[in-house]
């Protein structure tokens, strides 16, 4: 397991190299005259060169990178060039929120995704075809409008939920969650489907090998055939399927918190983006390349202990 591990965080750290430079790279192909931007239009010539010159703009694309990491590997993110504001600040304080609503979407994604696989799985009949015709149609909706249509609904109509905002839950568990139900809908409504489909198309392989029968003939319950057994060698593909989904929220929370003005990595990510703030950006880049890494990690870690063959790629 060790070796297993070791090669899983080399990977994770090349992955975070070649992720952050080809991020630069784009970054100044696309970024314009950043210094003429930091400046407004009405400073001389002079003065935005000054800046250039104070912020390094002057000097090889690969040397600016090659400091920037440098300092990024000792902690330093830098200084936001628009705000003046510690990135490593900016970012660290609106995490939590975005995690928070992606952790929650992916947890309640995962456990309607194996109620339902099972149940179609083994209600092969009008359920089977009633969640693969809700799955299709979940996936085909993209979550911006599921969004306009649950704030529509349960905020404005009913006015059961917070339309937009986002309270701390330190402040106040209640109002916490009922200003993150709706956004998590949101969320988790497509990678349920997804991870649905995996899932039952898992449990009927599975219930077609031999091991099952033999199981069933010695006498075991199916309830603990199907939970203990057929589940377990079910998961690994889904686990997959959830990694991929919970990256895809990630990029998806940035829409969502915009949606319902929620003050998450989104927020920063567009208006940083918009400004060609290079030091903000590359800070989001490799945080949201941390989490990334880690995920994959958890769910190598956890295939591994699912199916010791993993182990072995």
């Amino acid at each position: 397991m060790g070796s297993f591990i070791a090669r899983r965080l080399i990977s994770g750290a090349v992955l975070l190299v070649v992720i952050t430079t080809l991020a630069f790279l784009l970054l100044y192909a696309g970024g314009g005259d950043i210094a003429r931007k930091i400046m407004g239009d009405q400073a001389t010539q002079e003065a935005v060169a000054q800046k250039a010159r104070e912020l390094g703009l002057n000097r090889p694309v690969l040397s600016q990178y090659s400091d920037w990491l440098r300092h990024a590997v000792q902690g330093d993110l830098g200084v936001s060039w628009f705000n003046g504001q510690q990135v490593t600040r900016a970012v660290t304080t609106r995490l939590s929120v975005t995690l928070s609503l992606v952790i929650g979407a992916i947890t309640v994604a995962a456990l309607l995704a194996i109620l339902l696989g099972v149940t179609a799985a083994l209600r092969r009949g009008w359920a089977d075809r009633v969640i693969q015709v809700g799955a299709v149609i979940a996936q085909a909706i993209p979550n911006f409008l599921v969004a306009l249509f649950l704030v529509l609904v349960f905020a404005i109509n009913l006015k059961l939920f917070r339309a937009t905002g986002y309270v701390q839950p330190a402040t106040n568990i209640g109002r916490w969650i009922n200003s993150i139900t709706l956004p998590v809908a949101a969320l988790c409504i497509g990678s349920t489907a997804s991870v649905t489909q995996q899932i039952r198309g898992s449990v009927i392989d599975a219930l077609r090998q031999d091991y099952v029968r033999t199981l069933r003939a010695r006498g075991l319950s199916f309830r603990r055939t199907i939970f203990k057994h057929v589940l377990r060698n079910a998961g690994g593909p889904a686990l997959a399927v959830l990694a991929v989904q919970f990256v895809g929220m990630l990029g998806g929370a940035v829409i969502i918190e915009q949606v319902f003005a929620i003050p998450g990595l989104g927020q920063i990510s567009v208006l940083a983006t918009q400004q060609g703030d290079i030091p903000l950006v590359m800070g989001l880049v490799l945080v949201m390349a941390v989490i990334v890494v880690i995920v994959n990690l958890a769910i190598d870690l956890i295939q591994g202990w699912l199916n010791p063959k993993v182990r072995l790629r």
